[in-house]
């Protein structure tokens, strides 16, 4: 084994500047893997939310034996009565 040697004094400015410059280089790198976290948690809530509102969507669908018009938009629908579409009206 060979036994450590002290450096000279250029040598441990250098390591310094070294030491200096991969501690900006991982503050960096913290920083933006705190800034994907937050994005990451941005992302899954407005996931979430999303597929809240398609199972709202999908609860609101008729069953596919249900002859009835889909309303999607929950806007009120005046059903139709499909014996009155053929009569000829007599006024």
């Amino acid at each position: 084994m060979s036994e450590l040697t002290p450096l000279p004094l250029g040598n441990l400015s250098i390591l310094e500047i070294s030491i200096q410059r991969i501690a900006e280089k991982i503050a960096l790198i913290s920083n933006a893997v705190n800034n994907l976290n937050q994005n990451c948690a941005q992302l899954e809530g407005k996931i979430d939310d999303a597929q809240k509102r398609i199972q709202h969507i999908l609860s609101r669908l008729p069953e596919q034996s249900d002859g009835r018009q889909l309303n999607l938009l929950g806007e009120p629908v005046t059903p139709t009565n499909p014996e009155d579409d053929n009569e000829p009206t007599t006024h």
